[in-house]
């Protein structure tokens, strides 16, 4: 894979979690507080990543060592539909002023974060590292994935012309603690968490889930994530992109049933096929990663267990209502 012979070590540096608020970023800022080092973070309040003088002023002010761009404008297929714009013209600035100002101020190694929906609609399956630019991308995503291919892009712009340590890495679809449950803008797993513990609370007889059922998907719990990046942060210095994630998928409709098993709803799914799909599977090919070492260690269930005690925490503490409106 061109893991590096010595091991980046973490310890003592400055580590810029930029989007720690986020699932990743949080996941991250849990994982890095095993490691000796110092984490670095810059509030919404204080610096707007969509602003490029803001970014450079607070990274020549702060001199990081390395930078995790955990941070981006994301949402569901309903959110990449109706707001288009957001999707591509945030992710593209919050990356460009990241990436650029990092390099400026002599970051030592960035990893940027991207996502399983870069890859084309019809790309083969499992889906290699290799397949990115073959074909069209799915149109219910395609403005955040846009987005993500230029972020990558950039990464290896920067390594070609001026020698910087930048890598990307391309996770399946996540999961976990401070995921988004806002039904308008989350994404499968947070939605069928919500709408299942709502039927189960308010004695529904059905729960609606969009689509038929049939597509396939592969799902990272966001812990695993953080473990991952940081591994990779460590050992991985070449300009090609890894995939991460768990190798093996599951259909909504299974991934339905097992969601109201872990919330305990008893009720009925219904699927609701006029609403749409998505890409009919997608399903990362991690033979580079597993090849190196690092395999993903928590099951589905067991992970989407944790979620779930995960969202009750949080609306019992009135976190989700904050989140909505944030």
């Amino acid at each position: 894979m061109g893991a590096i012979d010595k091991l980046y070590s973490l310890k003592g540096k400055r580590i810029w979690v930029a989007g720690h608020r986020g699932m990743v970023g949080s996941a991250l800022v849990r994982r890095l507080a095993d490691v000796d080092c110092q984490i670095l973070t810059a509030e919404r309040a204080a610096v707007d990543l969509r602003r490029q003088a803001q970014v450079e002023d607070w990274l020549a002010e702060h001199r990081p060592d390395v930078v995790f761009v955990a941070a981006a404008t994301v949402g569901g297929i309903l959110a990449n539909d109706t707001r288009p714009a957001d999707f591509l013209y945030d992710n593209l600035a919050i990356e460009a002023n990241i990436i650029h100002g990092a390099w400026r101020v002599g970051v030592e190694k960035l990893l940027f974060l991207g996502s399983s929906c870069i890859y084309p609609r019809e790309a083969p399956q499992p889906i290699p590292e290799g397949a990115l630019l073959t074909g069209a991308l799915e149109p219910t995503n395609e403005w955040y994935a846009i987005a993500k291919i230029a972020g990558l892009k950039l990464c290896e712009a920067y390594r070609r012309q001026h020698g910087a340590r930048f890598i990307s890495a391309m996770p399946s679809n996540l999961y976990g603690p401070g995921d988004n449950y806002d039904l308008e803008t989350s994404h499968v797993i947070p939605a069928l968490i919500a709408k299942t513990h709502a039927a189960k609370i308010g004695n529904q007889r059905s729960v609606r889930v969009w689509g038929s059922g049939r597509p396939r998907r592969e799902f990272l719990y966001v812990d695993d994530l953080s473990d991952a990046l940081v591994w990779l942060i460590e050992r991985y210095d070449d300009p090609e992109h890894v995939n991460i994630g768990t190798g093996k998928d599951i259909t909504i409709h299974e991934l339905a049933e097992t969601v109201a098993d872990v919330v305990g709803f008893r009720g009925r799914l219904q699927f609701d096929p006029s609403m749409p799909d998505g890409t009919f599977r997608k399903l990362l090919d991690v033979t580079r990663l597993d090849a190196c070492g690092w395999r993903a260690k928590t099951p589905l269930r067991a992970g989407l267990a944790l979620a779930y005690v995960d969202f009750l925490q949080r609306l019992e503490a009135g976190q989700l209502a904050e989140d909505a409106r944030a």
